[in-house]
């Protein structure tokens, strides 16, 4: 396994959350397992490269793709990837690297080239069967919660579950609020209804109206979720789904954003590496 694969901080911070290992029979045991942090290589390989399970080189991360998506899928059904991300975001919380004052949300289409579940009709894509991502970020644009639906979904049927995502993530825990004071959003998401409800949840809408000319001057604010999205897609699985499994591609996903979280934290920590 090549270490750059899995830092030594990265696996520290997610190792605790797998589950453990079955227990070998002692008298027929068979041969021992790839170690999970080798799997856990591989399945960062994929998520980087996007290339299918089976081209995975067995001899570059010491593990072969059917067992690294057995494990991937072992460890998405105990729900390790949404706690690797909220543990992350509650250590950006701790070192003040979130700005929980304001959120910023919207969708990018995905092609989804092998159909599955939340797959629909594009209606930017001719048709064509797309997923799309919902995603809301912080002030700075750190994820804090992401959600999967087809491509023929509406942007807005998400916000009240981004925001409640959100509002359970580690970014809120044990904070003075457990909501954002501002959610910017693009004139797709204006709706009363929403706006509404938004209120009621004790969360100011800022979303831009319909009807009226660009230039609402929320893109100074709202840039930071299409930064997002850009860091998202340069992982190369994330630009198409090829998954048919929807919670297989929606870990990926998490996964992602786990890891743009991680990368906020190794960024800091080699500041203060640095000398003064």
């Amino acid at each position: 396994m090549r270490s750059y694969l899995v830092p030594d901080d990265l696996w520290e911070r997610g190792a605790p959350l797998l589950p453990p290992a079955p227990e070998r029979r002692r008298r027929y045991p068979g041969r021992l397992p790839v170690p999970d942090r080798t799997a856990f290589a591989s399945v960062l390989y994929v998520l980087r490269t996007g290339v299918a399970w089976r081209d995975v080189p067995e001899e570059t991360v010491g593990c072969s793709g059917v067992t690294a998506w057995r494990r991937l899928r072992d460890w998405t059904e105990a729900g390790v990837w949404p706690r690797l991300h909220a543990a992350l975001l509650s250590e950006l919380r701790r070192a003040d690297l979130l700005d929980l004052d304001d959120s910023a949300v919207d969708g990018s289409h995905v092609r989804a080239l092998k159909g599955g579940d939340h797959v629909g009709p594009s209606p930017v894509d001719r048709a064509r069967a797309d997923s799309k991502h919902h995603l809301i970020v912080d002030r700075h644009g750190t994820p804090l919660a992401v959600t999967l639906t087809g491509g023929n979904r509406h942007d807005v049927t998400q916000l009240l579950a981004l925001a409640a995502r959100s509002r359970r993530s580690g970014a809120y825990r044990a904070a003075p609020r457990r909501r954002p004071r501002r959610l910017y959003a693009d004139r797709g998401y204006d709706f009363d209804k929403y706006r509404r409800l938004l209120w009621k949840r004790g969360i100011k809408p800022v979303i831009a109206r319909r009807g009226v000319a660009h230039g609402s001057g929320l893109g100074k604010v709202r840039w930071v979720v299409w930064r997002a999205f850009a860091h998202l897609h340069w992982f190369r699985r994330l630009r198409i789904r090829w998954e048919i499994r929807d919670d297989i591609h929606e870990a990926f996903l998490t996964l992602g954003c786990a890891l743009i979280c991680w990368r906020r934290l190794s960024q800091q920590a080699r500041a203060r590496a640095l000398p003064q």
